[in-house]
């Protein structure tokens, strides 16, 4: 799609609006407004100048001035909004010197694909996202020096079983939301309606159902493209499912563990290598995989710790990944072993098909940077030939303590993930993809801003275990 052709489509549907979307460096959208007239041809090229400075890790109030490029392959129109909106996802300039801003999540996937092709490696990666997400009735929570406390609800929760003139006993036990049909599943209405907002907006939807735990907790799979593209597409659809559960009376959560006791929401990653149209991750070795696979699946696995810091960037991230609980926190793969950090899907011998699962991040990430990351990490297995060693297709909970301590683990919290990326980040460096300034902020901003802030406040369950001591 050119210029000419976003332009034609705000014009078919009588838009009145532009809505402009960049993503803010952890990773959510931001966006500013234009009537449509002022959505020209020029404009493509000249941009739309904004004040950068009150967004979430970018440039202080002294290089505030920015402008936003919008891009017009992403015109889509808005779903949501009363009056027709044309939505363009845009990239961040300097306005003087024209160049791509550092801090710009996107550019650091524009440039981890424009890596890729100078590798001659590959010419196309391609990702698929698995994002879990809970859709509550009820939500609450509030955080003050001398108080705090939070509060969901769900009519399909289990400790709804027994209130409720309505209920009529059909709750979801803990663990066990995978997959039981109405009356217990209560969101089917809800998930479809979001598949066909998906679809509306070019997202090509390959699944629909209720996740594990009790309490809403769902899944919609949307189907592989190729990284930007699907970064992309990844916002779209935290921004479909928030908005649909909103228009609704509910409310849609990506927080990784919002509940105690039940499953949390993982963002499993599926990976593949193309060239000139065909897939590099097919072979005759372990599960069907080449070799090139192989050294990817060991550059992900070395440098697994310092990607937490990007996959697994909030401190509710380490609540889900607890060794002996649900998620998959051990550093080994495997064909079929679902508590591996790395599973070879076996749903289909095609080549075509052939690709990694990484399980461990979550739906709280920046798409843009943990896609990019995990790239650059297989990519420098592949570079440097690594091995992953052999795979673990023993069940983990059944082995001997020796073995078990064989096994290594991701991290187990926010502040051990970003010490390992302080160690561990030369991979990201090549090509100047990732660049220091994005790094250190990235570090600073988590410290300061989220894991400090957590570790010096007590919780509830503190007053609950010593109160009285």
């Amino acid at each position: 799609m050119q210029s000419k052709d976003a332009i034609e489509l705000g014009r078919k549907h009588n838009v009145v609006m532009v809505d402009l979307k960049f993503c803010d460096l952890l990773g959510q959208w931001q966006h500013t407004s234009v009537p449509f007239h002022r959505l020209t041809e020029d404009a493509f090229e000249d941009g739309f100048g904004f004040d950068g400075s009150s967004i979430r890790g970018w440039k202080a109030i002294n290089e505030s001035d920015m402008l936003l490029l919008p891009e017009a392959p992403t015109a889509r129109i808005d779903p949501f909004m009363a009056q027709p909106t044309l939505s363009l996802i845009c990239n961040i300039v300097d306005p003087i010197t024209r160049q791509p801003y550092g801090r710009d999540p996107r550019y650091i996937a524009r440039k981890a694909e424009a890596y890729l092709k100078s590798t001659n490696i590959a010419d196309t990666i391609y990702c698929g996202p698995e994002a879990e997400f809970f859709v509550f009735d009820d939500v609450r929570y509030e955080v003050k020096p001398h108080a705090q406390f939070f509060s969901v609800d769900s009519e399909e929760a289990t400790w709804n079983s027994g209130s409720g003139e309505k209920n009529l006993g059909y709750t979801i036990r803990h663990k066990q939301g995978y997959f039981p049909v109405a009356p217990h599943d209560r969101l089917m209405d809800l998930r479809t309606e979001m598949c066909q907002c998906l679809e509306a907006v070019g997202i090509e939807v390959e699944t629909s159902h209720h996740e594990v735990a009790t309490a809403g907790q769902c899944e919609i799979d949307m189907k592989f493209d190729s990284l930007v593209t699907m970064a992309d597409k990844l916002l779209w659809f935290k921004y479909v499912v928030k908005n649909v559960a909103f228009r609704n009376g509910r409310s849609a959560t990506f927080m990784p563990k919002p509940l105690y006791g039940d499953n949390g929401s993982g963002m499993h990653v599926h990976q593949s290598l193309w060239k000139g149209g065909k897939p590099l991750f097919a072979g005759d070795g372990y599960a069907g995989m080449s070799e090139m696979a192989m050294h990817y699946i060991a550059g992900i696995l070395k440098h697994a710790k310092a990607l937490n810091a990007i996959t697994n960037p909030t401190v509710n991230s380490y609540r889900r990944l607890v060794p002996g609980y649900e998620a998959p926190v051990n550093l080994a793969y495997s064909s079929r072993n679902r508590s591996a950090s790395i599973r070879i899907p076996m749903f289909s011998s095609s080549p075509k098909a052939k690709r990694i699962e990484v399980r461990f991040p979550d739906p709280s990430c920046n798409g843009y940077l943990a896609f990019a990351a995990m790239m650059m990490a297989g990519l420098d297995g592949v570079m440097n030939r690594l091995s992953p060693g052999d795979a673990l297709d023993k069940d983990i909970y059944s082995l001997s303590p020796e073995e078990a301590k064989s096994v290594p683990q991701v991290c187990g919290s926010l502040g051990e993930s970003l010490d390992a990326l302080e160690a561990d980040h030369e991979f990201l460096l090549k090509g100047d993809v990732f660049t220091k300034d994005l790094l250190e902020t990235w570090i600073e901003y988590k410290r300061s801003n989220e894991h400090d802030p957590v570790r010096l406040r007590p919780t509830p369950m503190e007053y609950f275990l010593y109160y009285d001591v």
